[in-house]
């Protein structure tokens, strides 16, 4: 199963990436919501990262392996994700429409390896419309995030 959108961002390609790629703050941000979050190496993030993440969901604890595959700066993010039977790839894709402006595409597959997963992205597809506008509005909300943090940056 496939999500994608894309946002155009008035800020610099570059200002963009730093902030899609700020690893510390989405390491801070599962933290507050209740998520183990273990990163295997220090800094830099680079390459071959990987993060050991314990959460609960409905009412299960759950594991994640999230391991970065490709960081090309400014234009590219991968990260590949492993959870019981699920495997997700999320790509960021940047492209520079001009000077102060960035178009932001995601992506995230998933796909199922267990017989489980399956029925559980079956279940995921019957709520597909639903789980992409909510996708979508995060990202959303991410871009506007983004343009307002640059605009109090940029001295006026």
């Amino acid at each position: 199963m496939k999500f994608t959108t894309r946002e155009d961002i008035e800020a610099p390609i570059n200002a963009v990436f730093e902030r899609v790629s700020d690893f510390a703050t989405y390491e801070k941000r599962a933290m507050r919501q209740g998520a183990d979050v273990t990163r295997r190496s220090g800094d830099p993030v680079n390459v071959g990262t990987i993060w050991d993440v314990k959460f609960d969901f409905r009412g299960r604890p759950r594991a994640l392996e999230a391991e970065i595959i490709r960081l090309d700066d400014p234009t590219n993010l991968m990260i590949e994700s492993r959870s019981e039977g699920l495997d997700a790839v999320t790509e960021i894709d940047l492209v520079a429409l001009s000077q102060t402006r960035t178009r932001v595409m995601v992506s995230i597959d998933v796909k199922a390896k267990t017989l489980t997963a399956r029925l559980l992205l079956q279940s995921l597809k019957l709520a597909k419309a639903k789980l992409t506008k909510r996708f979508k509005g995060r990202v959303r909300t991410m871009a506007e995030d983004i343009e307002d943090e640059y605009r109090r940056s940029v001295p006026r």
